[in-house]
């Protein structure tokens, strides 16, 4: 691209990707076809935003900041394929998107949890998901049971999607340089995905209720969150859960088919 874009604005997080070669890593791991309509959340100076034109029939940015939208719509505007639209994810609704999109993201850190769960909201209409995010965030969802990253987050995520990490990216891969490295993981949403969407509220607030005092046992936690305990009685006689377990042990197969069986007051 021959212009500097505006300069990266603090207070909406922005920090530019300038390493070419990691831009490529990110368009491999998406493995795009040439069908493919892709969802792109905060393009930014459009680093990686020309390579997935190249890559993909169809390609909406979804940028919050005025600045970043002209400079795009200008430095882009051969690309016939790009619709750039001022957005912000955390309002956008993400089932607008044509059906199986691919998501690719470099998301703010501090807005990274929600808008991820906006995009599981809207799982129905997207394939996968490759996100930059925070590399404790990375972690936490690729993390298994019985280790210190594991919790809500990791087994909300996987319950919809098989997650995979990519790679590790140095802070200094980034303009204006954050204060911690970050992760490129990928998403890929599962076939029965839609039918575990139907009960999410249901799941999560189980999920929560497990986790909201790590050091409790389930049957306390559980209690405490208003389950009866004839209702606990009979969760661990049909799931052979040992509810004398704690949160961190459970995989997310089995938080599924407590699930199933728990309702609360």
């Amino acid at each position: 691209m021959a212009n500097i874009p505006p300069h990266p604005r603090k207070r909406l997080g922005q920090h530019f990707l300038i390493d070419p070669n990691l831009i490529r890593k990110i368009v491999s791991l998406a493995d795009l076809k040439s069908s493919d309509s892709v969802c792109e959340i905060g393009p930014g100076g459009g680093a990686l935003t020309g390579l997935l034109c190249q890559s993909a029939k169809q390609v909406l940015a979804l940028e919050v900041d005025p600045r970043m939208v002209e400079f795009l719509k200008t430095e882009l505007v051969g690309h016939d394929n790009l619709v750039v639209q001022e957005q912000d994810a955390l309002k956008y609704h993400f089932d607008q998107l044509e059906p199986s999109s691919v998501v690719v993201a470099n998301l703010p850190y501090n807005i990274s949890t929600p808008i991820m769960f906006r995009l599981l909201e809207a799982q129905q209409h997207i394939s996968r998901m490759v996100l930059m995010v925070q590399q404790e965030v990375a972690k936490r969802l690729v993390a298994k049971p019985s280790t210190k990253d594991y919790g809500v987050l990791t087994v909300m995520v996987q319950h919809l999607a098989e997650v995979r990490f990519g790679f590790k990216v140095s802070r200094k891969c980034f303009r204006p340089v954050p204060d911690v490295d970050s992760g490129v993981v990928r998403l890929d949403m599962r076939q029965d995905s839609v039918g575990k969407y139907q009960g999410l509220a249901h799941f999560q607030k189980v999920v929560r209720s497990a986790f909201g005092q790590r050091r409790k046992t389930l049957l306390n936690a559980f209690r405490s969150a208003g389950i009866s305990f004839e209702c606990l009685e009979r969760a661990q006689q049909d799931t052979e859960i040992s509810l004398a377990r704690r949160a961190e042990t459970l995989s997310v197969q089995e938080f599924q088919a407590l699930s199933r069986v728990l309702s609360f007051g």
